[in-house]
């Protein structure tokens, strides 16, 4: 990719399509039977097929994807219906002010967006860069809502309902982000459920980190220089804190989530970090020799800090495992590779 591209804040510039989240729609994808039904506050409810959307005029546009684990994706062409044609189809009621989108997905993921600014931006898309979708990026529908984190855009699309009020996506429920996912502003979470400091001392003294390995977990908190007694941290939920120099030589980390944690110049010596989720996290300066990240979710993951347009404080990473990790950076796994690292051919 030659050409300059302008990245909002905290953004790492890409040619893939990096798959993030869930893989394979519930239903298994099936376009024969698909169906989009637009409801809730309209003057007639409309459901269509596939082979009815594809019938109609179809649009292209190029349009730049943020993730919100710190990818950009410039100049990716889609091609499908603007949501404002479905919109005029359906005719929105008066009262009508939000657009949520549904996925038949197993855990139910759903999202939001004013009515407004849905009509004008969002667009339903079968095809990106002149392919049919792919199952794990949402075929065979999905919608695309660009100037927004990717979060707000919905594979697996079934249902579109219109609302009088909002109501949070899976997302926004689950982990905490922002609701209105303004990539210029940097909107990734909501400031007012970050983990109070009363939480993050409870979580230092505590003998069981049970509490810890499910749902939310802890939100942008301060553990820098941690060193925990327990070595068993499987599971844990640690998004967007700050692990500045944290001492984890030998911890068992499987199935964590530590996405967007800055674990820079931390001890991470012979840790296991199978199946776990660091997209977007920070290990540049970290000492990463003997550890397994085998299956690791590496979307955005940094592992040096780019000064003067060449790496430096590149992670030590003689003998770590990253074979069958996912969604490495193409410039990331250059760097690892020359550093020593055991990577899939």
């Amino acid at each position: 990719m030659t050409k300059e591209v302008a990245l909002p804040p905290g953004q790492i510039l890409t040619g893939k399509f990096p798959v993030v989240g869930e893989q394979q729609g519930r239903s298994g994808a099936d376009p024969s039977t698909w169906t989009l039904q637009i409801d809730g506050l309209v003057e007639q409810v409309r459901s269509w097929s596939i082979q009815e959307l594809l019938a109609m005029e179809q649009s292209e546009q190029t349009v730049d994807i943020h993730c919100v684990t710190g990818w950009s994706r410039p100049q990716m062409q889609i091609r499908g219906l603007p949501l404002s044609r479905l919109l005029d189809a359906v005719r929105p009621r008066a009262d009508a002010q939000f657009v949520r989108f549904v996925a038949d997905s197993e855990r139910g993921h759903d999202t939001s967006l004013p009515l407004a600014f849905a009509r004008e931006n969002t667009w339903i898309v079968h095809e990106m860069d002149g392919a049919p979708l792919a199952p794990e990026h949402g075929a065979p529908l999905r919608s695309v809502t660009p100037g927004r984190y990717f979060y707000k855009s919905v594979k697996w699309l079934c249902r579109i309902e219109l609302l009088a009020q909002d109501r949070l996506g899976y997302w926004e429920r689950e982990s905490a982000y922002h609701n209105e996912a303004d990539p210029l502003s940097e909107q990734r979470f909501d400031e007012r459920r970050i983990s109070q400091p009363e939480e993050v001392q409870a979580f230092r003294e505590a003998t069981s980190l049970q509490p810890w390995r499910s749902g939310r977990g802890l939100l942008k908190a301060r553990l820098g220089g941690w060193n925990p007694q327990d070595r068993d941290l499987r599971g844990l939920q640690l998004k967007f804190c700050s692990l500045r120099q944290a001492q984890l030589q030998g911890a068992d980390l499987r199935g964590a989530n530590l996405s967007l944690s800055n674990l820079s110049g931390a001890d991470l010596r012979n840790v296991r970090f199978d199946d776990a989720d660091l997209e977007g996290a920070n290990l540049s300066g970290a000492d990463l020799r003997g550890a397994v990240l085998c299956r690791t979710a590496l979307s955005a993951t940094r592992f040096f800090r780019p000064r003067n347009g060449e790496p430096s404080r590149v992670a030590q990473v003689e003998g770590a495992d990253f074979r069958g990790c996912r969604g490495l950076m193409e410039e990331q796994r250059q760097v690892l590779l020359e550093a020593g690292a055991i990577l899939d051919a």
